[in-house]
Formats: structure tokens, C-alpha cells, sequence
């Protein structure tokens, strides 16, 4: 397997040039195993190597892995318009054509933002899921903006202009990327570190990480879709009452027992999604939000149970 921790990039670079996602963004993609496919999709302003532990246990598991950045995300190239749930959906499916990947169904997993991503992918191509995986995913029951889509993602780019001029990224990048990692990982924001833990620490090479951090570029892809994140909560909260989910369903929620303050409203709402889909509800613990770096074996158990309703992934 070609990890990131070598301080190399590994993966290749792909277009899409037809289909409904075409935009012609290049976009860093890594393919690695032999099996049944899986595709594990990141967070907001989190990149590929972010899923390293999960991936390796997969391929060892006999399962073959997708990662991918989205636009403006990792090592891929610029957004050229606003993300959508939709959009991100059909993304992933044209990139699965791209890799000679169409054939067979995915489990496709998404953790945070990327689980709107994720279950839009399994309600507009059924055929082509075999399970769906939330790790931790973002929920908005009744998602409300004040601002119209247009002025926020007008302002998005406007400060990601700003903030790439001033110089932001190269100066406060790997550092903000790091002060991040650590608050979202038990034990990195007043918990106490379980089994296995590390105490916050990001685990990704530091030259990946400059390499991605140090740049204007992943700044502004980050701020274009936190602009449009209220939208894309209600776009997969309409794709729900249109269209069924048929493939079985796992929300894998992250819970730090040992911080000063557990987040337990946040269970109850990862509980509530899972009741809303008909999902297998399982909580992964000692975690932060970042539950792949944290719970990497629970992760992948998830994934490779995902596809069997019968089966429980254990803790």
C-alpha cells in the first residue's frame, strides 16, 4: 500500500469531462487493493490522507479503496462553481467511471459534511450502492439561511481572495490545520486519550500537510462550501422525502466520554438521523469528531459490515 506517510503524494489525477458533475477540475484520486469497492469521502477542509489508518485496515480486508479530494480540497485543483449534495453525488459517480470502478456497486462512506455527499450519492444512484457509511456525519434538522445562496458564496470568495493575499494561508496554514485536528480528536480538547489514542496529535506527514495547507487554494474551496453547507442540508432533506434509500445504512457517531463536557446532544441527533434512515446506529468511543483517525478499526468494521443488515461491527 502507498501511504502518505512517506512525505510522498500518491494517487493520480483525473477530469471529469462528461456526465452531470463535469467541470474539468483536476482531481486528485487513489486507488489502492483488490475487492469489492469502497469509497471513503472526507470532510470539509480534510484530505485524502486523512482516512490513511481505515484504508490500510480495508486493503488488508480484501476491499478496493477510493479516496478522493474534492475541489478545492487536498491536491485537486480549484472549485469552478458552487458545490452542491447533488453535484458532490454525481461527482463520485463519474469519478467511479473514470476508474473503471462502474461496474459493481460501492459502499460508499462519508464522514462530517461528506455525509450529505454520501447519502445523496445512495438515493440518486441505488443501483449502484451496496451500503451507505456516516461517520460522524453533519446533521441539520430544519437547516435555515438569512442570506440568499448567491451573496454567500459571493462573500466566500471575496474572503477567500482576501485571506490568500494577505498571506494567511502560507504564514497560518499547517498550524491551523493542526490546532483543528487536535480539538476534533479525543483526548485533544480536555478528554481523556482511550486505547490506542494520541492525545489529539495529527498524524499526517508535515510536508502534505504544507504542501495542502500553506495554500490559497484549499482556504478557498473550504470557505465555498461552508457558504453552501445550509443548502446542501436541505437538498439531502429533500432527496428524502422524494427518494427511497435502499441500500443498508450505518451511522458510526463519535463520542469522547472523558472530555470535560460530552457532547450527548449530539449523540441523541447522530441517534435521530439513524432512526430517520432505518440505519444501524453505533457509537464509536473514546472519539472526537475525527473518528477515522481515533477509531480507525471501528471505522473500518463498519465499512466491511455495512452491507450485511444482519451483522453488528462490534465495538
Amino acid at each position: 500500500m502507498s501511504g502518505s506517510g512517506s512525505g510522498a503524494a500518491p494517487g493520480t489525477f483525473v477530469r471529469l469531462t462528461t456526465g452531470p458533475a463535469a467541470d474539468g477540475v483536476p482531481l486528485h484520486a487513489l486507488v489502492e487493493g483488490s475487492g469489492p469497492p469502497v469509497v471513503l469521502s472526507a470532510g470539509l477542509a480534510m484530505a485524502w490522507f486523512d482516512w490513511d489508518p481505515v484504508a490500510e485496515l480495508l486493503v488488508a480486508a480484501g476491499r478496493t479503496v477510493v479516496r478522493f479530494d474534492r475541489p478545492g480540497h487536498g491536491l485537486s485543483g480549484p472549485a469552478v462553481r458552487p458545490p452542491s449534495a447533488a453535484g458532490e453525488a454525481h461527482r463520485i459517480a463519474g469519478l467511479l467511471d473514470v476508474l473503471g470502478l462502474g461496474g459493481e456497486p460501492v459502499t460508499v462512506a462519508g464522514h462530517s459534511l461528506a455525509g450529505f455527499h454520501a447519502e445523496a450519492f445512495a438515493r440518486l444512484h441505488p443501483g449502484r450502492t451496496a451500503a451507505l457509511v456516516l461517520v460522524d456525519s453533519s446533521v441539520e434538522e430544519r437547516p435555515r439561511t438569512t442570506l440568499p445562496a448567491g451573496v454567500r458564496t459571493g462573500a466566500a470568495r471575496v474572503l477567500g481572495r482576501a485571506v490568500t493575499a494577505a498571506g494567511l494561508p502560507a504564514a497560518l496554514g499547517p498550524w491551523a490545520r493542526r490546532t483543528a485536528v487536535r480539538a476534533s480528536r479525543a483526548g485533544g480538547a480536555g478528554g481523556v486519550v482511550g486505547t490506542g489514542g494520541t492525545g489529539g496529535a495529527d498524524p499526517a506527514a508535515r510536508d502534505l500537510v504544507r504542501r495542502c495547507y500553506r495554500t490559497g487554494r484549499v482556504w478557498r474551496g473550504a470557505l465555498l462550501e461552508n457558504s453552501r453547507y445550509p443548502d446542501a442540508a436541505a437538498e439531502v432533506l429533500a432527496l428524502r422525502a422524494e427518494l427511497p434509500l435502499s441500500a443498508p445504512a450505518t451511522v458510526l457517531a463519535g463520542h469522547d466520554p472523558g472530555a470535560r463536557r460530552p457532547d450527548l446532544d449530539w449523540l441523541g441527533r447522530q441517534a435521530g438521523l439513524a432512526d430517520a434512515l432505518g440505519a444501524r446506529f453505533v457509537v464509536a468511543e473514546p472519539a472526537g469528531h475525527l473518528v477515522m483517525l481515533d477509531r480507525p478499526h471501528q471505522v473500518a468494521r463498519a465499512v466491511l459490515y455495512a452491507a450485511e443488515p444482519g451483522a453488528r461491527p462490534g465495538a
